[in-house]
């Protein structure tokens, strides 16, 4: 699909894709490769994979001067077989522009290989470029949506360092989409804070948003609410509190009702106090005790003397 739409395939194509050995001295990677990072791990397992089964598709070249062949696809395999030192790389050789080359070395790479974010957005951009495209055909092309696409081509705003270090792993894709909206020296101090400080990709938003004097929707629903004071109740209100119960008085699971104030009494007759305390006096007898009681009147008042003995005391 993708082929057609960049008007690939128009010319005739030879009937038999036929495989030829071609010296690898003589090979060269694509100059439009949009993967420009290779991991060597991955590179070396190939290898071992090539070693013990053999290669099992050939690379495709084109010839675009005599005895000299550019790679359309298979530029790691090339590396692998390259570190197994083969002299010659099984290959089929295709007759193309270097338009055709070119796009068909960006389309195939976006379709096989594990490109990065930058790597991606450079790949689109120059599919772009060398066909005149607009975001929306490209993205039919490839078969991505138009937000995709527009929003891996904004991450080639950022400066150089940036990119560079989406491209060797320093930094995630939202790292870098964080710093977007920053100048350039801004970019530049971020990056350091982040690898210095190993921010992670909430941290650096973070950062982002105090640098720019901004708060961060999320912040607002996750800053702790301050306690609530207490305040007096209304004069409507009843304010209800708990206090210590002892065993005693109050048994566990018992609720414990609010105790009523007893009104005072209001003594006015000196006699009422004097038979009271005359009838305090009998308690003490009644537990056994000696007791007696001399009442005196006085010019204000009364006297009273309470004398209190045990039951075997001899004296009167």
């Amino acid at each position: 699909m993708a082929f057609s739409l960049f008007n690939f395939g128009s010319k005739s194509t030879p009937a038999k894709n036929q495989v030829v050995e071609i010296p690898l001295k003589q090979i060269e990677p694509n100059r439009y490769q949009p993967r420009q990072v290779f991991d060597k791990h991955e590179i070396q397992e190939l290898a071992h994979t090539i070693e013990e089964h053999g290669l099992l598709q050939p690379i495709i070249l084109r010839e675009y001067k005599a005895a000299k062949y550019e790679i359309i696809a298979g530029e790691r395999r090339f590396r692998a077989m390259q570190l197994l030192e083969w002299e010659k790389a099984p290959a089929i050789v295709e007759k193309m522009s270097d338009k055709e080359s070119a796009s068909l070395a960006l389309i195939e790479n976006l379709q096989r290989a594990q490109l990065s974010s930058v790597e991606e957005a450079r790949a689109y951009k120059k599919l772009m470029d060398l066909n005149h495209l607009t975001q929306q055909t490209l993205a039919k092309g490839v078969g991505k949506s138009q937000s995709t696409v527009a929003n891996k081509l904004r991450l080639l705003n950022l400066i150089e360092p940036v990119q560079n270090a989406i491209l060797d792993g320093m930094i995630t894709e939202r790292h870098g989409r964080a710093l977007l909206g920053l100048t350039d020296d801004e970019q530049r101090n971020m990056l350091m804070r982040i690898v210095n400080e190993k921010l992670n990709v909430r941290q650096t938003e973070q950062a982002v948003a105090e640098l720019q004097g901004q708060v961060l929707p999320t912040d607002l629903a996750t800053k702790p609410i301050p306690p609530v004071k207490e305040e007096a109740p209304l004069a409507n209100e009843t304010l209800v509190t708990t206090p210590k119960e002892t065993p005693a008085t109050s048994p566990k699971g018992v609720k414990k009702k609010a105790s009523k104030k007893k009104a005072k009494i209001s003594v006015s007759d000196p006699e009422i106090a004097i038979n009271t305390i005359k009838k305090s006096v009998k308690l003490v007898k009644d537990n056994g005790f000696k007791a007696t009681v001399r009442q005196k009147k006085l010019a204000d008042g009364y006297q009273l003397t309470i004398t209190v003995r045990p039951q075997n005391d001899s004296n009167k």
